[in-house]
């Protein structure tokens, strides 16, 4: 059995939104007991990321990090069609992922205790994106 769904996310600019929740409530809605969910965001600027979903000082020190590894305006950047933020928004993407596989168990997505799913949006304005998570197994 396959289910596969699109979702919409508004962002707020650069920085995480958690969306376990509603990935959870497709993996929920899918019927599928054990199998994979793979989620994937439809951008070159905006990534996905499994990561700790307690303490919110991580994922802004990950933020932290990549403004060091990846600035805005540096002029080593030759793409910036639409901005200072547009390479640096690319390599940030390049260097997570845009998709990410958890496995469903008994029903749920089978995450760790202190695992979050996030949308990382790299971009410094806010941009609706798309994400399609499909679920499959049985």
């Amino acid at each position: 059995m396959i289910l596969q769904e699109t979702l919409a996310f508004d962002t707020r600019g650069r920085g995480t939104r958690g969306i376990t929740t509603e990935i959870a409530d497709v993996v929920s809605a899918s019927g599928i007991s054990t199998g994979l969910c793979h989620i994937f965001v439809h951008h070159t600027s905006a990534s996905l990321m499994l990561c700790e979903n307690a303490d919110p000082t991580v994922r802004a020190d990950l933020e932290r990090f990549m403004q060091r590894i990846a600035p805005d305006g540096d002029p080593l950047w030759q793409h910036d069609m639409e901005g200072p933020d547009d390479m640096p928004a690319h390599i940030r993407t390049v260097l997570t992922d845009a998709g990410l596989t958890v496995p469903v168990t008994s029903g749920r997505l089978g995450l760790g205790t202190w695992q979050g799913i996030y949308l990382w949006e790299h971009r410094t304005h806010g941009h609706r994106r798309r994400v399609t998570v499909t679920v499959q197994g049985e």
